[in-house]
Formats: C-alpha cells, structure tokens, sequence
C-alpha cells in the first residue's frame, strides 16, 4: 500500500528559497528562448541593454536591483506606509539579481536554435516563474518588490491579488513597450516580419503570451504549492517581528 503523502506545513522559508531560485531559473530561460521575457523582467532586461556600452561593469542582475528598488519607493508611496519588509525587499532584490546572473551564466547566451523549441521553453520559463511566484505569495519572508508590490495592495485596497497581479502585468508591459520603443531609435529599422521568432530589446511575440497565461499559471501553480507546503514558520519569532514592522 503506498504511503501517504504528509504536507510539510512549516514552509514559510522553503517557499522563499524556492521562489528566488525558480522565478530567477524561469526568467533566465525565456531569455534564451528569445522570444521577448515577462512584462516584469522587461524593463531591468531593456534597461541593461541601453546603459551597456556607457556602464559595462553593471549586469543585468545590477540593473535588476535598482529597478527593484524603485518599486519599492513606489509601493510605499501607494499603501502610504514604510515597513521593515520593505527595506528587506531591496535586499533579497540584490540577492535575487545575483542568482538570475548565476542562471544567464548557466544557461549561455546563445538561444535555442530551432523556433518550436523556444516556445516549448517559453512555456517552460513561464511555469517555472509562476511556480517561484506562487511560492512567494505563501512565505512570511520578505520578497522581491514586484510580488510584495501586488501582495500588499491587494491586502491594502481588499482586492482579489489574481486580479492586482493581472493589472500590474499589464501596466509593467506598457512600460516595457514605452522603453523599447524610446530608448534605442531603431523601431523602424528592425524587421517586425520576424517578430514571432525573435525579440525586439527583450520584448516579443513572447511577452504577450506571459502577459496573458501569467496570472493563470500562478493560480494554478498555487493550487499545486498548497498542497505540498505550509505557510508555516520554522522561527516563529521571526515572523512575529516581520508582522509588526
């Protein structure tokens, strides 16, 4: 007879560790795929891009960071509020843009090489970023400021946070076009007959396809991490300190 599976009830940390290494993996892999990455990671990617030949020593993990934390001078802004968790925000953005180095170097640079494999690894990308973020929405442990953004405003205003998270895709992805578009001058030099086969400053065919399947995919993979971990802390006492501040 086999043997009953027994959730792990206190994983409040093993969510976070788990959400940092599989958003990162997920990002670094449509990277690859080339097909445009997530209307979240757009901007940093967009950014790196543009700034590359004047501040060569910045990767794309740096930018990353910075861009985290100016998320979370907005967030402040929004809920009208500065929290401990907050400022810990930044820091875990600096850690998360160390480890989505780590997977880009991993992985290359060189994408995939046939069209229908980048989009089987685009999904792949996607599911593993909504895995990652469906486990940050289940841990007590600071997070990065683009899902501590949508879990707290959803908590702020009392909103559905699948609702939150698909309205602040798409405005991220307004700003990635707004980016793209701005920062380069080559939109009418580059050949959009291509564009479903390859991205355009990290925006594609692909973007839209995260735009749309993203909130669904972290539903479901919430669905998934219910019911193999517990919100749970291992150090109470931490996540009574984390509460207050």
């Amino acid at each position: 007879m086999a043997k009953e599976f027994k959730k792990l009830n206190r994983g409040g940390e093993l969510c976070w560790v788990l959400g940092i290494l599989f958003i990162s993996l997920g990002v670094a892999i449509c990277k690859k795929a080339d097909l445009g990455v997530s209307m979240i990671a757009a901007p940093a990617f967009i950014i790196y891009d543009a700034i590359n030949e004047l501040v060569p020593f910045f990767s794309v993990g740096v930018v990353e960071y910075i861009v985290q934390a100016f998320f979370v001078i907005v967030l402040c802004i929004v809920v009208g509020k500065v929290k401990v968790s907050y400022l810990l925000a930044i820091v875990v953005g600096v850690i998360y843009g160390y480890v989505l180095d780590m997977w880009l170097l991993v992985l290359g640079s060189e994408p995939f090489q046939t069209v229908w494999l980048r989009y089987v690894m685009l999904v792949v990308g996607d599911v593993c970023t909504a895995i990652g973020v469906a486990c940050f929405f289940r841990t007590y442990l600071p997070i990065q400021s683009y899902d501590i953004f949508v879990k707290d405003v959803a908590i702020r205003y009392k909103t559905n946070i699948n609702i939150v998270k698909l309205i602040y895709d798409f405005s991220l992805l307004s700003i990635s076009l707004i980016l793209a578009f701005t920062l380069f001058g080559d939109v009418k030099t580059f050949n959009w007959s291509g564009i479903y086969k390859t991205s355009f400053h990290s925006l594609g065919l692909g973007t839209l396809i995260t735009t749309f399947i993203n909130s669904p995919l972290i539903a479901i993979s919430g669905k998934i991490v219910d019911k193999l971990f517990g919100g749970e802390p291992l150090i109470p006492k931490l996540k009574d300190f984390l509460d207050k501040h």
